[in-house]
């Protein structure tokens, strides 16, 4: 198994996915540099957290642009895996690997805090093997998480069973106060039709390891790089 980590320029969160693939795997991931075009040979990406460029024009709108992804496009076409996480998911719907946008928080404030998830569906690349209803505790850190997208284009995502994480109390229940952001349906990561392209808003990659204040982001992440 072989994992590169996408650096932009404005990424933030490349570290602790590395550290996050190295603690996991015993072995030190690869990082893949905005302007490489060349995967290395890797056999699953990450795209990080962060402000990739700055989030000028709008989150995401430029990294995808970047020259790595066209290759990371080809990747994903052809069935490899590919975790988007916070910024990384704002890429990947820009490059329109996952359907919908992510925009503006619906308090207009950043927020920076433990949230529940309720994992939806074990038919992704992140969740496989882990129980549907099964709630996690993850960190998150974004003034756009907001997901959104047409009704007729939601009601195809819920039918086909893309959500793959959605807000949630710690019993696993739903409401306007464990929706962090204002996200459609208390979206919060979806994944493409195939399954091997996911995106979330939370960060598993600060969930794990000693001086974390949850370790729900391992079951994800040993999903991803099993």
């Amino acid at each position: 198994m072989s994992c590169g980590v996408v650096v932009f320029p404005g990424s933030n969160c490349d570290r602790d996915a590395l550290r996050a693939v190295e603690r996991l795997t015993g072995q030190p991931p690869k990082v893949l540099w905005h302007k490489d075009r060349d995967l290395g040979g890797v056999d699953r990406i990450i795209l990080p957290g962060g402000f990739s460029y700055g989030d000028y024009l709008r989150c995401g709108a430029l990294a995808r642009f970047s020259p790595i992804m066209e290759e990371v496009v080809r990747f994903a076409n052809a069935g490899g895996p590919l975790l988007g996480i916070c910024n990384g998911f704002q890429i990947l719907c820009e490059a329109g690997l996952l359907p919908g946008v992510l925009t503006r928080n619906a308090s207009l404030q950043f927020a920076c805090r433990d949230v529940c998830v309720r994992v939806e569906s074990d038919s992704s690349a992140l969740t496989a093997g882990l129980r549907v209803g099964q709630v996690l505790r993850l960190p998150i850190a974004h003034a756009e998480g907001n997901y959104t997208l047409q009704a007729e284009a939601l009601a195809r995502i819920e039918d086909v069973g893309q959500v793959v994480l959605r807000y949630c109390d710690e019993a696993g229940g739903r409401g306007p106060t464990s929706n962090p952001n204002g996200s459609l349906d208390d979206i919060a990561g979806v994944r493409n039709v195939a399954g091997n392209v996911v995106g979330l808003m939370p960060h598993p990659e600060r969930a794990l390891g000693p001086l974390a204040s949850s370790l729900d982001g391992e079951p994800l992440l040993r999903a991803f790089l099993a």
